[in-house]
């Protein structure tokens, strides 16, 4: 019977985090350990490495996500080992899990097979507590708000105006929608509020996106909670609340050092999901790898229309980040279900569902291409996939000029992905990158939320109704110059997640806008996307359990 990622986590050889430090030259004294194999990175270090040469960065994305699997968190920690095995210092930044999906349907995210980051049950669990700091951040804020209010609200905040929502670390569907404050005077003022999952959480985008303490405790007081009876904005800073919030964060902000099965350096830090939030890694930990390694090797969240765009748009534009590469991952058996090939008859060679499901690869290729940077096509090879089919992707992929190359670090470790490594340098050093965004921040909010909608969904149209419209004028006058975080499925490049493959000519109805100004990005909600998830019919959830060691079972 094959291992299960899990059993070869648990068999794994780790070395003390302190080792992992040495080789990057991080004093023990900076390093603030969890245990003997997990660390966070002193404040003091990071700003001593102010001024030193930066590595190339690479990011790796993928095709849009199926119940197939692609394994772009799995390629991301393949390849960042691969470099290593090479000769090349390279670190991986990767997100930290939620507890949600954890426990949902998706499973954790330290990666799979022998391309895994350790200790990986720590890592999908709770791991240093990042995730519980900043719910408590932004409860904390809940709590003041409402408790201004009921001591008097002397600045006059209308209860119906409040947008500041709670939050949890879990898929919680129960609990989107609720009325607070019920029992009479004692217990607060009644209104209607909600949940949003913990990833969806300003505080989250702000956590990922700010450089320093002082610039994440300025970014909290930006956040708007919501409005008065005179309809004026009531900022987190009009409650004194951004210091404490900044406090219980404090210890959070700090990146966290693991390793990888291959004892290479991991730097796991922040979690926001990239269908409903801008679905990467921190701001401080990518520019910390960037100062220790030749290479650091990054991913964003879900498909490149949705996890790359963000990276690109909203992270690379606001940290003066420039990547030298994109790795695109894909696989033969996401791409027959983009064909049209049920999940249950992937085993078979279908050359002509390959064929079908090349469009949706073929239009991230291009997504890509307009940000110029380079691109590489990684397939993440399965064992039942036949040479034939992986020849149509080849032949697919060299038409539109792109290499393309099979990797089996999944099964393999690092010298699965060797070769994949080896031209990832060559194109670094090439210097071919030409990084651009998207858009200008000059460009009014609907037509950046139109470019991204018709240039990368292939959608014809943006539809909103009339409130939305009005709601994005008034945030123009203001806000104009930010960029748009699109709420959107993350299984299509419609609104519609059962619309596979690559649909051009739809529309994307805009629902919802919301204002995140202290992440200074405006959060445009599409389709019936949720910022709280709800669990499926059998959650993951009812097979992990202790054995009788008092060990960890069925996590994934």
């Amino acid at each position: 019977m094959p291992l299960t990622d899990i059993d070869i986590a648990r068999h794994a050889n780790l070395e003390n985090i302190t080792t992992i430090g040495d080789r990057l030259n991080i004093p023990r004294h900076s390093l603030l350990n969890y245990g003997h194999h997990k660390a966070k990175i002193d404040y003091d270090f990071i700003a001593s490495t102010e001024g030193q040469a930066q590595g190339k960065l690479i990011l790796v994305t993928a095709i849009s996500p199926t119940p197939a699997g692609e394994g772009k968190t799995t390629t991301t920690i393949g390849l960042g080992d691969a470099l290593n095995r090479i000769g090349k210092k390279t670190l991986i930044c990767l997100r930290e899990p939620s507890l949600g999906p954890c426990f949902g349907m998706k499973g954790g995210a330290a990666g799979g097979g022998y391309s895994q980051v350790v200790p990986m049950e720590d890592i999908n669990l709770h791991f240093t507590g990042d995730f519980h700091a900043i719910g408590a951040a932004h409860n904390l804020l809940s709590a003041l708000l409402d408790n201004h209010i009921h001591w008097g609200n002397t600045l006059n905040i209308d209860p119906r105006r409040i947008t500041w929502r709670r939050v949890m670390d879990m898929n919680e569907r129960a609990l989107r929608n609720i009325n607070i404050g019920l029992g009479g005077p004692a217990h607060g003022v009644p209104r209607e509020s909600g949940f949003d999952i913990t990833v969806a959480s300003e505080i989250m985008a702000i956590f990922c996106l700010a450089k320093t303490l002082e610039d994440l405790q300025e970014k909290l007081g930006n956040i708007v909670v919501g409005e008065t009876f005179d309809k004026q904005v009531v900022h987190a800073r009009d409650l004194n609340a951004h210091g404490a919030m900044a406090v219980l964060l404090k210890d959070a902000f700090k990146p966290n050092l693991v390793q990888t099965l291959e004892n290479n350096p991991a730097i796991i830090h922040g979690g926001p999901f990239a269908n409903i939030a801008h679905g990467c890694n921190s701001v401080i930990a990518t520019q910390t790898a960037l100062k220790l390694g030749e290479y650091v090797v990054t991913e964003a969240g879900f498909g490149a229309d949705l996890g790359a765009e963000k990276f690109f748009d909203i992270k690379c534009r606001k940290a003066g980040l420039a990547p030298s590469v994109s790795v695109l991952v894909a696989t033969v058996r996401a791409l027959k279900m983009h064909g049209g090939v049920d999940k249950n008859s992937l085993a078979a060679e279908n050359i002509e569902a390959v064929a079908a499901g090349c469009a949706n690869l073929n239009r991230h290729i291009k997504n890509l291409s307009q940000f110029k940077v380079p691109i590489i096509v990684a397939i993440n090879r399965f064992s039942l996939d036949t040479p034939a089919e992986i020849d149509l992707i080849r032949e697919h992929c060299k038409s539109l000029g792109v290499q393309v190359f099979e990797c089996t670090h999944w099964a393999d470790g690092s010298i699965g992905a060797e070769e994949l490594a080896k031209h990832v340098v060559e194109f670094a050093n090439r210097g071919e990158s030409e990084f651009e965004p998207l858009y200008e921040n000059s460009l009014p909010l609907w037509k950046k939320i139109e470019r991204v909608a018709t240039k990368l969904y292939g959608a014809s149209e943006i539809i909103a109704d009339q409130k939305v419209r009005s709601q994005i004028k008034d945030l123009q006058k203001d806000y104009g110059h930010f960029p748009v975080c699109m709420a959107k499925t993350q299984y299509s490049f419609s609104t519609d997640p059962n619309l596979r493959g690559a649909p051009s000519g739809h529309s994307v109805p805009i629902r919802e806008v919301r204002l995140a100004k202290g992440a200074e990005f405006i959060v445009i909600v599409c389709g019936d996307i949720m910022t709280m998830p709800g669990l499926p019919r059998e959650p993951a959830a009812n097979a992990i359990h202790l054995n009788e060691r008092g060990e960890v079972e069925g996590l994934f």
